[in-house]
């Protein structure tokens, strides 16, 4: 049985955690968008001036029988850091803030007790939002599967890379075959 849900992450810059996300058994989907802000129709252009107050983000679509949420919020926790605002290594502004964004009551409830009782794990305090998603806007067709098409991109040899190698190496059992 197919149990279809969606959720959206933002944990800097959508490039990243798409390609992480991708990976996992039970992501049917995994779209490069923006969320959270006020602007219609928000432009790439518009999200990186930091006037729009979307975040970069991805909306994951996943069958609940393959994958948990739990185990896309432990590799979420694990493939980024929760503990700094706004920013995520040298991507700095609230584009790039750390953001969970539900679709229902019970996912909130979930997520919010799953950062609770994380809390413990980090020296600095979660500082992840989370809350009700509102209007998810795709991003251009350029930024979808990034990494997939710019492997040897500087940005994706020193920022996205390391961030696969953590994946394979705490979540190995979790990953689709045949995706590298």
């Amino acid at each position: 049985m197919i149990i279809m849900q969606s959720i959206i992450f933002g944990g800097g810059c959508f490039w990243c955690i798409e390609a992480v996300f991708r990976r996992l058994k039970g992501v049917v989907k995994v779209e490069s968008g923006y969320a959270g802000g006020k602007l219609e129709n928000p432009t790439y252009e518009d999200v990186s001036e930091g006037k729009s107050g979307h975040a970069e983000v991805i909306k994951i679509d996943f069958n609940e029988e393959e994958i948990k949420l739990k185990k896309l919020l432990e590799v979420f926790f694990t493939t980024h850091d929760p503990t700094t605002k706004d920013r995520q290594g040298n991507d700095i502004g609230k584009q790039y803030r750390s953001v969970i964004l539900c679709y229902d009551d019970e996912q909130m409830e979930e997520v919010e007790k799953f950062v609770r009782e994380i809390q413990a794990e980090f020296n600095r305090p979660i500082v992840t939002e989370v809350g009700m998603t509102g209007k998810f806007y795709p991003a251009e067709k350029y930024h979808r599967e990034y990494y997939e098409k710019n492997r040897e991109n500087s940005y994706c040899t020193i920022v996205i890379d390391p961030k696969i190698r953590k994946l394979k190496e705490k979540f190995s059992k979790d990953l689709k075959q045949g995706i590298d």
